[in-house]
């Protein structure tokens, strides 16, 4: 069986000050490619997402905001397909802990309302399915000052928990993630 995964996490960029007071403006774009071999079919995965986000420091450690996320998954195998089309509206709150002049660790409470609209194609057929639900999420991550404000973001996962129940007496999803370890992100940011 061959197997590809190709991650690009593009961009992950806050702009914010480390004085009470300011704004904070962020947001990431990711693609994720997948490829493998399913018996005889071939199955391809391709996923898109932007998340931006705004946020108010009102102490030199606390910023509190709006979140959001739009992501876009398309899984083909022979002729079928199904297209996922997600949206997450929440908020924010991040505690930030300088370490010393060089690093500083923070980490991000985020919750919300999330929908989901899944479209299969069979052939001539095609159905589609609407549902919606919450989430909540820790992550924590570690911010290196490269100089004078800009530096770099890391992250290795985080935990989380998100509902999604569909229409017409459809499925319900639970889902607990813990991933810390499976996951990567690098970001960028600048502290004005």
């Amino acid at each position: 069986m061959k197997k590809m995964l190709v991650m690009v996490a593009l961009a992950v960029v806050s702009f914010a000050n480390a004085q009470k007071g300011t704004i904070l403006v962020g947001g990431s774009i990711g693609y994720t490619s997948n490829t493998r071999t399913l018996g005889n079919n071939e199955v391809k995965n391709n996923d898109f997402s932007f998340s931006p986000k705004v946020g108010y420091q009102f102490h030199e450690n606390w910023t509190v905001g709006g979140e959001a996320s739009f992501g876009s998954e398309k899984v083909k195998q022979g002729t079928n397909e199904e297209r996922f089309n997600t949206t997450k509206l929440g908020a924010f709150l991040r505690y930030t802990m300088p370490l010393n002049q060089t690093f500083a660790f923070f980490a991000e409470l985020g919750t919300g309302f999330q929908s989901e609209k899944n479209k299969t194609y069979a052939g001539p057929i095609t159905t589609t399915a609407k549902g919606d639900g919450m989430y909540i999420g820790v992550t924590p991550a570690l911010f290196i000052d490269m100089k004078k404000g800009f530096g770099l973001n890391f992250n290795i996962g985080g935990l989380g928990y998100n509902t999604i129940s569909y229409e017409n007496n459809g499925p319900e999803y639970k889902n607990f993630d813990f991933n810390f370890g499976k996951a990567f992100n690098i970001g960028v940011s600048k502290n004005f």
